[in-house]
């Protein structure tokens, strides 16, 4: 009598970038470390304004004075604490980012997903992102800014409408791999509708790509939020932004060039840690991130002679 072997099979299951992400944030100290700095910086700005002078306050007698005791980075041309300025100013350039930034990935997100997973929206919806993307970021800002008058909405809206495509073309990209997967065709043969295989099955996979994307973009939207307030296109004085103070200091450069390197290293900061995050980030939830990672690891770790 013969006995038959059954092998046992368990399903196959999708790696989950959420969980891959999570092991990375853990093993790699130096995301870490830049997370939490970034977070102190939040919190810094957030929570220490309601300790320090008043932002508007003028002191014409002590004006352009140099970092004391009494005034940490000295002060500005109107006699306004400085230090009080860039921590109020780090509020409104740091939550105007995150804005942009969140709106921005919500409405690629959304065109993304559409465009990759309806081959027929796809070429209407992707020829619009190209045509976006063919000007200038810095430019197509400045020129909506100026027809729309400069106020917080209308960088709001305009630095949204640059940012937009390249989140859509990152989420296109990704669904675009998924679609061909074989639990796709299975939930599609099984009769589940098109759109509820969209946001059962392919959102939960580009979720953490585009959360990725959130992270870069930040950085992006803080360097041109500096610029266009640096132009009078954003949020205008005597309410401080870092961009706004860079512009209001370059008459002082040389007698008081605290005004300048104070609010400039703050976006520097800023900016190098969310690069730093988002590129540990990628390497968690891109495979072909993570490849050219281990690709380059390998190739500092080989011999010299070799």
């Amino acid at each position: 009598m013969s006995m038959a072997l059954v092998e046992k099979t368990s399903p196959v299951r999708e790696p989950r970038p959420a969980g891959r992400a999570a092991r990375v944030f853990r093993r790699n100290r130096m995301l870490v470390i830049t997370t939490a700095v970034l977070a102190v910086i939040v919190l810094t700005v957030i929570v220490l304004p309601f300790f320090l002078p008043s932002v508007s306050a003028t002191d014409p007698v002590n004006r352009l004075l140099p970092p004391s005791a009494a005034h940490p980075l000295g002060t500005d041309s109107f006699g306004r604490d400085v230090l009080a300025r860039l921590v109020s100013g780090g509020r409104a350039s740091l939550g105007l980012s995150a804005l942009i930034t969140l709106c921005a990935a919500f409405t690629g997100l959304v065109i993304g997903l559409i465009s990759g997973f309806f081959r027929a929206a796809d070429a209407v919806l992707m020829r619009v992102m190209d045509a976006w993307m063919s000007f200038p970021a810095i430019i197509l800002a400045m020129a909506l800014a100026i027809s729309l008058g400069a106020s917080i909405w209308t960088e709001l809206i305009a630095l949204t409408v640059i940012f937009t495509p390249f989140t859509a073309r990152v989420v296109r990209s990704r669904v675009l791999g998924i679609a061909g997967r074989a639990y796709i065709g299975a939930a599609r043969v099984s009769g589940m509708s098109r759109w509820k295989i969209l946001v059962v099955h392919v959102f939960p996979n580009v979720l953490p790509l585009a959360l990725v994307q959130v992270v870069i973009l930040s950085a992006a939207a803080m360097l041109v939020d500096g610029a266009m307030s640096f132009l009078g296109l954003g949020i205008a004085p005597p309410t401080p932004t870092w961009g706004n103070m860079i512009a209001e200091g370059r008459s002082y450069l040389v007698q008081a060039p605290w005004l300048v390197i104070a609010p400039g290293v703050m976006i520097m900061v800023c900016v190098f840690l969310l690069n730093l995050i988002g590129s540990s980030l990628r390497i968690a939830v891109d495979a072909r991130a993570r490849t050219l990672s281990e690709m380059q690891r390998l190739r500092t770790r080989r011999p010299s002679g070799s």
